[in-house]
């Protein structure tokens, strides 16, 4: 895959935005632990940054997913982690289905709001006691005439204090866990639900996380997305996305994350020399960029196999895994060079070590991943049919 000059545009209409209307208020919604997401939003989907990848009787753009990937790779452009997140959840983590699968009354309602950064969504799919494990969620909608009846709770969700809609992953039956579960679009201002807490995290602090609890929430079935009982493919099919989009906003990030370390070991005078003079710094710095090289190549492959119409759950798994990894092992290396430095809080390389280790557990956790391609590589046991 390669940029072409549309895609080049994207990133630099993107950075003058970031630049202009993000940065520079970074720090502020950073102590906050919240930003103005329906603020941010407008202006993102102001410039249709908002629905690249979505249809244009909808307000977007139509284009296949190599411009969700320039977007997502210049969103590592933001001083920080969390609103990089809170945007991929917008564009490419709870609006694929309802864009793939939802019927014309739902995308007009929910998905050009969406694209236009006039409402905020969320997907509601983690619970207290299912996260990696998406098949063991409790949440569970039954049938009242032309309703659903929603109950239960949904924990780590991003954007949800902000949230107008929520894409809501609920059992919606009794039977085998993958074929008994469905998608409903549910506004959030909807009587029964309760925004129960704002979650305190170690990073990602300026994205607002939450716990909610639905109590006898009706919403009408037409607001199902696509075939009652699908819900699991369809948000298996939504993950291929959001691993490709994790995996792409990670490659910025971790590049900035050496460049600035760089220019602090050149200035940086150590035994009569500076710390960039040392080889093992250099080294390691250049084992650093190499391995973000290879993230960028994998995740650059992949997506092209997807644009083509493959099957990428291996490397899109591959592809989250890797960045992940990245995460943690680039910003803690990093962090490392600049000493004490490195152990203030406002320093953005303390900020990259708190908000990347998200990385390997949201999403899909590293050990999903590694279970994932076992399976693909045919070397993982498969339980007896019952």
């Amino acid at each position: 895959m390669q940029y072409t000059h549309e895609h080049l545009e994207i990133q630099n209409t993107l950075k003058r935005f970031i630049d202009a209307e993000i940065n520079p208020h970074v720090d502020e919604w950073e102590e906050a632990e919240i930003f103005p997401a329906h603020e941010v939003f407008k202006g993102l989907g102001k410039l249709g940054l908002l629905g690249l990848t979505k249809p244009e009787a909808y307000g977007g753009s139509g284009l296949d997913y190599s411009y969700a990937m320039a977007m997502a790779e210049g969103l590592g452009h933001i001083h920080c982690g969390g609103i990089p997140m809170a945007i991929g959840v917008q564009t490419d983590m709870c609006t694929p289905a309802l864009a793939r699968f939802g019927s014309d009354e739902l995308k007009r309602d929910f998905l050009a709001p969406a694209i236009a950064g006039d409402m905020v969504g969320c997907i509601g799919v983690s619970e207290p006691g299912a996260g990696s494990d998406v098949a063991s969620i409790k949440s569970y909608a039954r049938k009242d005439g032309d309703d659903y009846i929603i109950s239960g709770q949904k924990m780590w969700i991003t954007n949800s204090l902000q949230a107008d809609w929520m894409c809501m992953l609920v059992n919606t039956g009794d039977g085998p866990q993958h074929k008994n579960k469905t998608l409903v679009m549910v506004p959030m201002d909807t009587k029964g639900i309760e925004k129960a807490k704002k979650i305190r995290k170690i990073g990602m602090n300026s994205s607002d996380t939450g716990l909610i609890y639905f109590d006898e929430v009706r919403v009408p079935q037409r607001n199902r997305i696509g075939v009652e009982g699908q819900g699991f493919m369809y948000q298996m099919m939504q993950f291929q996305e959001e691993r490709l989009w994790a995996a792409a906003s990670a490659i910025q990030g971790l590049t900035t994350c050496i460049e600035l370390t760089i220019e602090w070991a050149q200035e940086r005078k150590l035994f009569g020399s500076t710390l960039a003079d040392q080889q093992w710094v250099q080294f390691k710095l250049a084992e650093m960029k190499t391995e973000v090289e290879c993230l960028r190549a994998l995740t650059y492959r992949a997506c092209e196999l997807y644009i083509q119409g493959q099957d990428v759950t291996e490397l899109a798994s591959m592809c989250k895994l890797k960045a992940g990894r990245l995460n943690r092992i680039v910003p803690d290396g990093c962090l490392q060079f600049w000493g004490g430095m490195g152990f203030t809080w406002e320093n953005r390389i303390s900020r990259k070590y708190r908000d990347g280790r998200l990385a390997s557990i949201g999403g899909g956790a590293d050990e999903v991943m590694l279970g994932i391609l076992s399976k693909t590589m045919g070397i993982a046991k498969r339980p007896p049919k019952a």
